[in-house]
Formats: structure tokens, sequence, C-alpha cells
């Protein structure tokens, strides 16, 4: 996993602001990454979501999670609160490895913007490593039309009980969920 970092902190993805490399805790955002990456190595589903969020992997670089639900302290970030909870609820919380397809943040530091197409291509390939051998749901239609997954709503603007009911269907089996080679 370190050589995965490495070659995500030097990488340029388009326009999208690497937070791996640049800007103040660049090596603490590394490191929990490492930490996060490692911890889930055995990690048989894999959530895919689009891109990095402001107040979300962009602060705290484990994506889907904010930095108050690592330290209690600093910005919340309201997708990474439900994802979160939900799977805590399903039991899936320590069996699950979160990503996105950009793994890097399209937007301004108070703001996200949808990733562009070479962007998308140039942040694929991380999500694809990571999906070899595990099982992988998008999170959204950008990461669905992109992976060529099974989908479950993304939590966002109102997709709180969607999202659940969508990893609830996977977790009782009720869905196909395509294994990566």
């Amino acid at each position: 996993m370190e050589e995965l970092i490495s070659r995500l902190a030097d990488a340029t993805i388009g326009d999208t602001f690497n937070f791996y490399r640049d800007g103040s805790g660049a090596e603490k955002r590394r490191a929990r990454l490492a930490a996060y990456l490692e911890s889930r190595r055995e990690a048989q589903l894999l959530l895919i979501g689009e891109a990095a969020g402001y107040r979300g992997a962009r602060v705290s670089g484990i994506p889907f999670t904010s930095e108050r639900q690592l330290t209690g302290e600093g910005p919340a970030e309201a997708s990474a609160t439900i994802v979160h909870c939900v799977l805590d609820e399903l039991g899936l919380e320590e069996s699950v490895l979160l990503w996105n397809v950009v793994p890097t943040h399209p937007g301004t530091p108070t703001s996200n913007r949808r990733p562009r197409a070479a962007e998308i291509a140039t942040g694929l390939p991380f999500a694809l490593e990571l999906a070899r051998g595990r099982r992988v749901i998008a999170v959204g239609r950008m990461a669905q039309s992109v992976l060529d997954a099974p989908y479950v709503r993304h939590p966002s603007h109102g997709g709180a009980a969607e999202f659940r009911a969508g990893l609830l269907g996977f977790r009782s089996g009720g869905r196909r969920v395509r294994r990566f080679l």
C-alpha cells in the first residue's frame, strides 16, 4: 500500500487538489490513509464513490470520513456521517473499504464540483487497483457508470434511506455483487 500512496501523492489528477501532496497536513493525511488501508487490507467489500469532498477526505485523508469522525473536532461531512452510521448499523463498518473514483478533491476549500472526464480517467486506475479481488459497489450513478458495478444511491441530498436500503439488499444477498479480478 505504501507504493500506492506514494503514486497517489505524486499524481496530478486534472484540476483537482491533491491533499496527499499539497497543503498543511499532507504528511498526516498520507499516514492516516496508510493506516486505514492496512486496517482494511482483508476487506472483501469496496464501496466506491465519485470524488473526495471538501469537508471529508480533503481534510481527513480518508474517503467518506470527516475530521470530526476521527478527532471530534473540525468539519463534519453529511455523507460521511451517513455512510459510517449505516455501515455500523449493518455491522459492516470494519469489513468495508471506502474509496472514490477520483481520490483527490475537485473544487475549492469550500465547495465541491463534479469531476471532469479526464480527472475520472486519471483517478480510476487507483480504484481499480483497490478493487482487485473485492466485491465492488458503486455509490452513486457516476461511479456506477465508470465501474460497471452494482449501484446504491449516494447518501447526499436526501438519499440516506435509499443508501441504507441498497446496502441492506447487498448484505442480505438480494443482489449480485461483481467481484473484480
